[in-house]
């Protein structure tokens, strides 16, 4: 994902996992949103926010990189069309890769799942 259009409509518009090192947005393309992106038959996309808050450019770097190396293996598991975005909180510039992992895995597993009533 490169357009900040995108980037915004997942944030604004998308469910939210939390977790200490990350926090994941993901917009089904189903859901209703003011602007019509005609992404229903396209993969999904994903992109990464790693803000300076997390270190400076070598730790900001080696973040995304082991955060797109972990998404990897879960892209099959997104809806076509979906929109999904990965923001690393600061505490995931010093998180070991394990930890990083296991709280990815378990953002992308609470949004994943089908919506318990009454839930968003």
């Amino acid at each position: 994902m490169r357009r900040r259009d995108d980037f915004t409509l997942a944030v604004r518009r998308g469910r939210r996992a939390g977790r200490p090192t990350v926090v994941v947005h993901l917009l089904h393309p189903d859901e209703p949103s003011d602007q019509d992106t005609g992404r229903g038959a396209a993969p999904p996309l994903v992109g990464f926010i790693v803000a300076r808050t997390v270190g400076n450019a070598v730790v900001r770097n080696t973040a995304r990189r082991r955060l797109r190396h972990l998404m990897r293996p879960h892209l099959d598991r997104l809806p076509a069309g979906s929109l999904l975005v990965v923001r690393a909180n600061p505490s995931a510039g010093t998180a070991r890769p394990d930890e990083l992992a296991a709280d990815l895995e378990s953002a992308l597993d609470r949004l994943l799942r089908p919506a318990s009533k009454g839930r968003r």
